[in-house]
């Protein structure tokens, strides 16, 4: 079957980004990009699953997000780091959440460590990889049966910069390659679920999260004069582009890597 084309692509360039009917779920939904990711997947119109694992305010970040949008958002509590939990949880959503369907899966959750390479061992290395990479391809995995199934489905993955080049001055080798291994998974998995399901990154440079925050001032500020934008990006910027892979808007794009940084990969 060819890759999924909308019954009409002349309809209304603003009307394809509509997710009016839509059920989506976003892991590491509860904070940072995944929140803001929920946040604009429900502004379009889609009801959303909001996944976490640690956050202890998901349950308050959805209902907000539900009475701002008007739009039925509920947190699940799940662990992407394993295969049968996530698959578990991403079934629940689609048959109790969203009465037998699930059409958009954001595959956001991650976690980085600033850690020199001679010093790792198999815990401190398996850490980033296991969420990074391992979360990213069990998520995908329980959402692909489910796309499979239906015959069409759309899922989109977190990366990073990191992916396509090394961070300076911060070392986290465990980071960069497990980025830049859930991308080549989502060109893979493009390509393999071609008849049933789109798959894109999106590799956001330096943005205002906690992750970032919490960072020595001057090394904050060595990354501040090193992107062309002069600024660090909002998480609420990028909630557009999670809309875009997310709707009709761009049917043909699959295996694609949308870097949103600032310029700062271009120097």
């Amino acid at each position: 079957m060819p890759l999924y084309q909308p019954p009409d692509p002349n309809t209304h360039v603003l009307s394809q980004f509509s997710l009016k009917g839509k059920v989506a779920a976003v892991t590491g939904g509860a904070r940072g990009i995944g929140q803001e990711a929920v946040r604009g997947l429900a502004e379009a119109g889609a009801d959303v699953a909001l996944i976490y694992t640690s956050s202890s305010g998901a349950i308050d970040v959805a209902a907000k997000i539900a009475a701002e949008t008007g739009q039925r958002v509920k947190a699940y509590h799940s662990d992407v780091t394993s295969r049968a939990e996530i698959a578990t949880t991403i079934e629940q959503i689609a048959t109790e959440f969203g009465n037998g369907h699930l059409d958009i899966v954001v595959a956001n959750a991650g976690i980085c460590t600033n850690c020199p390479n001679l010093e790792y061992d198999e815990n401190t290395w398996a850490r980033d990889n296991r969420v990074n990479y391992d979360g990213v391809m069990w998520t995908a995995q329980a959402a692909g049966k489910i796309f499979k199934k239906q015959g069409k489905g759309n899922l989109i993955i977190t990366a990073s910069i990191s992916s396509i080049l090394v961070n300076i001055p911060q070392r986290q080798a465990a980071y960069n390659a497990s980025k830049a291994a859930a991308v080549q998974l989502a060109k893979s998995l493009a390509v393999e679920w071609t008849d049933f399901a789109r798959v894109n990154c999106i590799s956001p440079g330096f943005i205002m999260t906690k992750m970032l925050t919490l960072q020595p001032k001057e090394l904050f500020e060595k990354w501040l004069n090193m992107i062309p934008g002069r600024r660090i990006c909002n998480p609420a910027e990028l909630k557009g582009a999670y809309v875009f892979l997310a709707s009709d808007s761009c049917c043909y794009m699959t295996g694609a890597n949308i870097i949103i940084d600032g310029g700062y990969t271009l120097t």
